[in-house]
């Protein structure tokens, strides 16, 4: 049995920040499972834009309604949510980069924090049933740069706005669960954490892979602030999986609700910035890159940062499936793609999504051998 596509097809489904990097491939995912979809989110926060390249290419047709709304806006945010009837939502609308923060930390916290609570606030008022999923951080840990992986019980806090906006949106959320969505009501809500996600499509500044393929496009070579840094990289496809496998499971019963779960690789994809850049190379022709770590500015950013997934696999049989090599490999060549030939881009996201699918149901666990991708394997 195909999991996701059963879910999902046919279903009414918000995503919020459905224009942003995250939010582009969540819908394009969800098409190919046969939902409907409501956006909400500003334009796309960049030029060139993954959801534009889908939008160009009249990926979704007739299957969204595309919502050019601010989420601190919560009269509008309550009547697209009460009008749309959702059988679910994916809360991913934010303001997602730490060193935009300290630039505007009034902004970041306006839209991490207040927004969650607009969309919480709509979900109080629904009279049908609905799974919501919350998506903040991984940066919503007190980040102690501990070489083991945070639990989903571990502290919450932040150095930075972005990172303490992210952990104050999640006290938010667990207030407002347990005062007004109790167990056995017709909305259940649990709390996806995730980062240091990468993959074609984004274009955020002060972004490894962005400013790589930026650099590489113009024949220069990147500018690397921090080589040194190392993160658990994983591409944007495989946390989408774990949004979906828990709204799934939340849709079903209420053995979720209220909980959080972690979506992150194994500790083997542990890898610094510099070998995230030399693994560019095999995909990007010519690419080149430059240490620059002694004009560091003097903020702080994370040096070490890792989740630990086994929850996710226990409760929900979800799991990270692409090794660092292909994770590379997906990101690389769908950028080398959209230099090579952008009139094609939107089928390389789709052909990428069905890859990853057939992946991920060839490499689920023994003991959970069921297919959660929502894509028929063509393998």
């Amino acid at each position: 049995m195909n999991q996701f596509a059963e879910t999902f097809r046919d279903k009414n489904i918000i995503v919020t920040g459905h224009t942003g990097f995250k939010g582009s491939w969540l819908a394009a995912w969800l098409k190919q499972c046969g939902a409907h979809v409501t956006g909400i989110a500003l334009d796309p926060p960049s030029e060139p834009a993954h959801f534009n390249c889908l939008l160009n290419a009249n990926l979704f047709g007739n299957d969204m309604v595309d919502n050019r709304v601010d989420i601190r806006d919560a009269g509008v945010i309550k009547t697209i949510i009460h009008d749309a009837k959702p059988d679910f939502l994916f809360h991913m609308a934010a303001q997602p980069i730490v060193r935009a923060s300290y630039d505007d930390p009034a902004t970041t916290y306006m839209t991490n924090v207040m927004g969650t609570l607009h969309v919480l606030e709509a979900l109080r008022g629904l009279t049908t049933p609905c799974a919501a999923v919350m998506i903040t951080s991984d940066k919503a840990y007190r980040n102690h740069e501990w070489e083991w992986g945070y639990r989903e019980h571990d502290e919450l806090g932040g150095a930075d706005p972005y990172s303490a906006s992210k952990a104050a949106a999640e006290l938010v959320i667990r207030s407002q669960i347990e005062s007004f969505f109790p167990a056995d009501g017709l909305v259940r809500i649990a709390v996806g954490r995730a980062g240091n996600v990468i993959g074609g499509g984004d274009w955020a500044a002060s972004r490894i892979v962005p400013d790589c393929a930026r650099s590489w496009a113009a024949g220069e070579p990147a500018v690397i602030r921090s080589p040194h840094s190392t993160r658990p990289w994983q591409h944007v496809l495989e946390p989408l999986g774990g949004y979906m496998a828990l709204a799934a499971s939340l849709a079903a019963d209420n053995a979720q609700h209220g909980e959080a779960f972690n979506f992150g690789p194994p500790q083997v994809s542990d890898h610094p910035v510099s070998e995230v850049a030399d693994a560019l190379m095999a995909h990007l022709p010519g690419f080149s890159w430059e240490d620059h770590s002694a004009q560091q500015a003097g903020v702080h950013e994370a040096g070490l940062l890792k989740l630990n997934c086994d929850k996710a696999l226990a409760r929900l049989g979800w799991h990270a499936a692409l090794t660092f090599a292909e994770t590379m490999q997906f990101t690389g060549d769908w950028y080398r793609s959209f230099y090579t030939a952008p009139d094609q881009i939107a089928d390389v996201t789709m052909a990428q999504i069905q890859r990853y699918a057939a992946l991920l149901d060839a490499r689920l666990p023994p003991q959970f051998g069921m297919s959660q991708s929502g894509v028929e394997s063509t393998d």
